[in-house]
């Protein structure tokens, strides 16, 4: 297995209970991720479960903490140290309401946008310059009920057509760890 040079963390609540809403769209894509890449084997730490894998010759990890959502830096700055990685070479992956549902966006810095697990990762980090891949789940709710929306199972229509911004998401992240954050940039950021 070639070394760990670059990781792909999904963010997420843990728990059954949490498993097809909203915001677990990021464990969602790890999930696809490590079976697109035949991960077989997660070790699980304290505060985060994480996988290695190889594609092309990229050794690279796979994780989601073990956290809830607003603690997610605490995992993230964990593992990250254990790897021995700079921020830089981690793509947080994470719903967001900002976007139309199914539209992806990739980053390679920037704010929290509201959303309170890059919020934890930025103040755990000190830092905004790390790459994620933001994936829309809409905004269908009212003033006050951002949380419950979140919170929320994906509607069957959404669940339907989930599995292809899935795909998609996958496909970026890959690209990410085998090229570069402006090639999955290129090819996956919606022109305007």
């Amino acid at each position: 297995m070639a070394e760990v040079v670059k990781a792909v963390v999904g963010l997420g609540n843990p728990g059954r209970k949490y498993h097809k809403t909203r915001h677990n769209v990021g464990f969602l894509v790890t999930d696809a991720l490590a079976a697109r890449v035949g991960v077989r084997c997660w070790s699980e730490s304290q505060l985060y479960t994480l996988a290695n894998a190889e594609v092309e010759g990229v050794g690279f990890a796979v994780a989601k903490p073990l956290t809830f959502m607003n603690n997610s830096g605490t995992a993230v700055a964990a593992m990250l140290r254990h790897l021995g990685l700079p921020p830089q070479a981690v793509l947080v992956v994470h719903d967001d309401v900002n976007l139309p549902f199914g539209r992806l966006r990739l980053r390679g810095k920037g704010s929290d946008g509201g959303h309170n697990g890059v919020a934890s990762i930025i103040q755990q980090l000190g830092t905004e310059e790390f790459p994620r891949l933001r994936i829309g789940i809409g905004a269908d709710f009212a003033p006050g009920e951002m949380v419950q929306y979140v919170l929320a199972k994906f509607t069957r229509a959404e669940w339907q057509a989930l599995q292809e911004v899935v795909d998609r998401a996958v496909d970026a992240c890959l690209t990410f760890v085998t090229s570069s954050l402006v090639t999955a940039m290129n090819r996956f950021n919606p022109v305007r």
